[in-house]
């Protein structure tokens, strides 16, 4: 009798260890991310536990290694971060869905004119990388070409003022860049600008030079950042003209 109660408490240890593997066992599962209704790219997910990390892709999706209990958390530049426990439910079905907040700071909406990117470069006309001048800076060159042009030119002040005008061909296409980036009733009900000062108040963020950089590099999230920044700035030069 005491060999058959020895055995079935044996067995018994043996059940509970396999279950409690079964339920510690680490499984890859998917994910994808929302803020409100879309997707979102760049954000970054690290299993507390593991420290397995992960990152999203255009479309929000993910996938990372984790177990039951384990602790992901969810993070990026202008969304709130955000903790999910794992569950035993989230490892039978595969996947999981999260949400996340926008920061205050940070615009939830914005609507983008892309336009399809048609160069030289990509038919095959010219090599990559090749230097590409606008006009202003084609002049710039031509006055410069020369050591002769170089002394006229200098002497007779054409070069600094090519050079002027090289610089406000920048900052109209910089200009033409954020006429572009958003809507009117952006800047009215997101931003608080009057329609009248819009065109003063998209001047006034090309001078910025932080601001400059992120047109010219395309990087919309970074705009997003600064230009309630400068929205602020600009209300309250507006209101200390009045």
């Amino acid at each position: 009798m005491r060999i058959s109660n020895i055995l079935q408490i044996i067995l018994f240890l043996l059940i509970v260890q396999v279950g409690f593997g079964q339920n510690n066992t680490s499984k890859e599962i998917t994910g994808q991310i929302f803020e409100q209704s879309t997707n979102v790219e760049g954000v970054n997910i690290i299993n507390n536990t593991t420290q397995v990390t992960a990152v999203s892709d255009a479309g929000g999706m993910f996938s990372i290694v984790v177990k039951e209990g384990d602790v992901l958390v969810f993070s990026s530049v202008n969304l709130d971060p955000f903790k999910r426990r794992i569950t035993m439910e989230d490892l039978k079905s595969g996947s999981i869905v999260v949400k996340m907040n926008a920061k205050e700071i940070e615009l939830k909406e914005v609507i983008v004119n892309e336009n399809a990117n048609v160069t030289a470069e990509n038919l095959g006309i010219i090599p990559y990388g090749q230097k590409k001048y606008t006009p202003a800076e084609r002049k710039v060159y031509t006055a410069t070409s020369t050591s002769v042009d170089k002394l006229l030119n200098a002497i007779s002040g054409r070069t600094a003022m090519l050079k002027k005008e090289v610089n406000v061909e920048k900052k109209e296409a910089l200009f033409r860049k954020i006429e572009y980036l958003f809507e009117e009733n952006y800047y009215t009900e997101r931003l608080r600008i009057p329609v009248a000062d819009i065109k003063g108040f998209q001047l006034y963020c090309v001078d910025d030079a932080e601001f400059a950089v992120s047109l010219d590099t395309k990087n919309k999230t970074m705009s997003m950042f600064l230009i309630t920044d400068l929205a602020r700035k600009y209300l309250t030069i507006l209101e200390n003209e009045k």
